[in-house]
């Protein structure tokens, strides 16, 4: 990889034409991150990921192996995109007709979430902190804070904690011992 007097490295092989990427973040091989994308200080984009413009990453984002972030995905710092995770951008694709960046709906992935490998996002949601997509999810609707979500499309299946553990009914991690309370629709930690 080479490397920049910012500390961003990319693959000789990779494509970074963003003038807004953090030191520390890595572009491999065969990934492309177009002008205008956003992205923060060691981030770890993966061979053939596609950062379009107008999408935001934070800080520690991951992002492997052929996953597509569009206009309009906005991913917090701490976020996991697994395997070809997909985002869309707008409900209504028309080959034929050019809608301008003014009708994208608008995808956020809050602090700390993971979306499993093939995870397919619909525009227009909100997958809340700490949430977890399962491997294959089709995610259609706003996902709560801490959620475990699974299948087509996604449903609640339980709930995790910051370290990705599964919680039992007591909402305190095993793992941890991160101890929840309800918040909202989803959790939050509380210890």
């Amino acid at each position: 990889m080479t490397g920049t007097d910012t500390g961003v490295r990319v693959h000789p092989q990779g494509l970074c034409e963003s003038d807004d990427v953090g030191p520390g973040t890595r572009v491999w091989a065969f990934a492309h991150v177009l002008p205008g994308a956003r992205i923060g200080r060691d981030c770890n984009i993966c061979d053939c990921a596609f950062v379009e413009t107008g999408a935001v990453l934070g800080d520690n984002v991951t992002v492997k192996n052929g996953t597509l972030v569009f206009t309009g995905v906005t991913c917090e710092d701490d976020v996991f995109l697994g395997p070809n995770v997909l985002f869309t951008n707008d409900l209504r694709p028309r080959s034929a007709i050019k809608r301008g960046p003014e009708v994208l709906l608008s995808t956020t992935v809050r602090r700390g979430a993971t979306l499993g490998a093939g995870t397919v996002v619909v525009c227009g949601t909100e997958i809340g902190e700490y949430a977890f997509a399962a491997a294959g999810a089709v995610v259609t609707k706003d996902v709560p804070a801490h959620a475990f979500v699974a299948g087509n499309p996604a449903r609640a299946k339980g709930w995790v904690c910051v370290c990705g553990e599964r919680l039992p009914d007591d909402l305190t991690c095993t793992e941890c011992g991160t101890k929840h309370e309800a918040a909202g629709t989803g959790l939050r930690s509380v210890s």
